[in-house]
């Protein structure tokens, strides 16, 4: 059954006081496996894998993390095989492509690790290839901007700007469906930028020659936002209204604070969501709690109203 364990993190946290002193010399190995930092939301992973992984192992002596980034699905098989043969106790993963990793990560879980996958989930995604899952809300993320542009500009001519052909990605396209549902937005063209700002703009650019009339584009990323703004600003369009896009950059969030009207909102989806699996994962051995099951961030609306509580200027992302 798909549960949200809402108050999982307070009741790991509340469990670690209660049992650090007695648990910390406890000998425990979790590696962690990521994507290389091909972008900025995957930059934003490894800051937080690695700032979370040293506060883990500083309140627990016995606890070592091993963090391994790779670039491409291949790489990553390999870098999760190599962890499995320096000896693991957890393996927290985000996947580069979950499908072409799934019999790796089951092989690991079959040796009797546990396993927290983080964000990108296979198509088969139960306890045959995890003990937990830690996601945004994928669905919710698409809803959050087409309602918001169904509500904004009930007629919109829309560009959408697709993620990579993974699981995710659709869900986040249902999402918006959903979202626009009942309004007269009407989608004039989907293709993917691969959540990259270069590959963006080239999308943005095809757009614009195509098409003398866009209302609203949703890129769902705000790196591949920077893409979309840069194209627009080059190509002189006044016609795009604004742009919806999504995670919770501090670039992006400043945007909406300071009024910007290309950015009026970002809907969020925070790359920190690995650092919450290595807690949870680090709970399972120390804090003598049960962190099996799904645990969903929500997809918030970031509003000039409230944009001040989600702007971090210190954060790489």
């Amino acid at each position: 059954m798909r549960k949200k364990l809402l108050g999982l993190t307070v009741a790991a946290v509340a469990a670690f006081a209660g049992f650090a002193h007695a648990q910390e010399e406890k000998k425990v190995t979790i590696g962690v496996s990521i994507p290389a930092a091909s972008h900025g939301w995957t930059a934003g992973v490894i800051y937080h894998a690695e700032r979370v992984a040293k506060q883990l192992m500083a309140s627990h002596p016995g606890l070592n993390v091993v963090v391994k980034t790779s670039p491409d699905p291949a790489s990553q098989a390999n870098a999760v095989q190599d962890l499995a043969t320096q000896g693991i106790d957890a393996l927290v993963i985000l996947p580069t492509d979950p499908d072409p990793l799934v019999n790796a990560v089951k092989e690991i879980k079959g040796n009797g690790t546990f396993v927290a996958l983080v964000d990108r989930a296979p198509s088969v995604n139960d306890s045959t290839v995890r003990d937990l899952y830690v996601a945004g809300n994928n669905f919710a993320l698409g809803e959050v901007a087409g309602q918001y542009i169904k509500d904004t500009t009930p007629e919109a001519e829309v560009v959408v700007i697709r993620g990579m052909p993974i699981p995710i990605d659709q869900e986040r396209q249902n999402g918006f469906d959903k979202g626009i549902e009942g309004s007269g937005v009407k989608v004039l063209d989907r293709q993917y930028g691969n959540w990259n700002r270069d590959d963006a703009f080239k999308v943005m650019q095809d757009y614009l020659t195509k098409y003398q009339k866009i209302d609203v584009v949703w890129c769902q990323d705000d790196d591949m936002a920077v893409g979309v703004l840069q194209a627009i600003e080059q190509a002189g369009r006044t016609d795009i209204q604004y742009v919806v896009a999504g995670a919770g950059s501090k670039d992006m969030i400043k945007k909406v604070m300071d009024g910007d009207k290309m950015i009026p909102v970002d809907v969020l989806y925070p790359p920190a969501m690995v650092g919450t699996a290595l807690e949870m994962a680090a709970a399972h051995f120390y804090g003598q709690v049960p962190v099996r099951g799904v645990y969903t961030i929500d997809a918030t609306l970031v509003t000039k109203d409230n944009a001040k509580d989600f702007y971090f200027p210190d954060s790489p992302f």
